[in-house]
């Protein structure tokens, strides 16, 4: 989803946001309870009630590169993408790029994300996954 959505967490203490570290999270086993609430624009929201959470591990320290894990619930929601490369560890989602591919993600789907693609997300089972997010 939008940088603004992955930004809202606190770096996780095996990974230090002062610089490159290397680490490992089992991300399918990650407790829901440590992942935190992140708002969701009710503008964005299509149908359903769409829950997001989600753990930051990492942040470059110039802020330009993110890497944790985010959740959404059942629902339809669009957002403006990140460049962004992200494997899918549970759940299914269609995702509709305007302009471009519809995108059928599952367990084990790896798929990019541009800056700047307009996307709807329709959440079909609750999607978890592991992101890298590169910013400008």
């Amino acid at each position: 989803m939008s940088t603004s959505d992955h930004r809202a967490a606190a770096p996780a203490p095996a990974a230090p946001a002062s610089g490159p570290a290397s680490f490992a999270v089992s991300v399918p086993d990650f407790p829901d309870a440590e992942l935190e609430a992140e708002e969701l624009d009710p503008e964005q929201v299509v149908s359903g009630a769409p829950v997001v959470t989600g753990k930051l591990l990492w942040e470059s320290p110039d802020g330009k590169q993110l890497r944790g894990i985010w959740q959404i619930t059942p629902g339809v929601v669009t957002d403006t993408e990140a460049d962004e490369l992200f494997v899918v560890v549970s759940g299914r989602a269609t995702i509709e790029v305007e302009g471009g591919a519809t995108l059928e993600v599952g367990p084990g789907s790896a798929c990019v994300l541009r800056e700047g693609d307009r996307t709807t997300w329709t959440v079909h089972e609750t999607l978890r996954k592991a992101y890298h997010i590169s910013l400008p």
